[in-house]
């Protein structure tokens, strides 16, 4: 979503209304191309897209590098199932941000949703590898090939949040965690709601 250029991140005028910019997404895309043609970067990917707006790039006439990757939220109570096989029939890798949900900041997320470390079936199943909510909801995203990017500043949460590799869910688990999805979005960024590229209004 772009905004008024300039040196605000995100621009408000005199009645606190943000100020948007209408950018064409493809021309935004072929400037990125130039950038990894000059050697700037690895590789390219996009952030909250929709499956419309990936198509958008996917049909660009002319298209040099797609996406590799599109970072969205996605957790057990927000599994992602149709954006997540349109993105695999693309090899476009999802990344998934707030994997464990998110903070309360009223702001940013929808504070109504239920708490999903709380959630007593990810508790049951991490009760019997001796693992944590927390471990259980992010190696069921390892699981299903979403990349996860937990957010945390304690460093025995972090140092947790890597042991998730020396156990497997089974397949009913991985069908009963499944289950858990609500599409729930926590970060829904309201504010920016009526902005001409607000992304979550379509079904995915």
């Amino acid at each position: 979503m772009a905004f008024k250029p300039g040196d605000d991140f995100y621009p408000r005028d005199e009645n606190g209304k943000y100020l948007y910019h209408e950018t064409d997404l493809c021309a935004t895309w072929e400037a990125l191309e130039e950038c990894k043609d000059a050697g700037l970067c690895k590789s390219l990917g996009v952030s909250n897209f929709n499956r419309r707006q990936l198509e958008l790039i996917l049909n660009k006439p002319g298209l040099k590098h797609k996406p590799t990757s599109n970072q969205v939220e996605c957790h057990p109570y927000f599994t992602q199932p149709k954006l997540l096989e349109f993105c695999r029939q693309h090899e476009i890798v999802i990344v998934g941000y707030s994997p464990l949900g998110t903070c309360r900041d009223a702001m940013w997320v929808n504070v109504s949703s239920p708490p999903l470390l709380e959630d007593a079936t990810l508790n049951a199943i991490g009760k019997k590898y001796s693992k944590s909510a927390a471990q259980v909801a992010l190696r069921f995203n390892i699981q299903r090939g979403v990349v996860v990017i937990p957010k945390s500043f304690n460093p025995d949460r972090i140092r947790e949040n890597f042991q998730i590799f020396d156990f497997s869910l089974t397949e009913q688990e991985m069908e009963d965690i499944e289950a858990l999805n609500k599409n729930i979005r926590y970060v829904e960024l309201l504010m920016w709601s009526d902005h001409p590229e607000y992304p979550f209004k379509d079904e995915y």
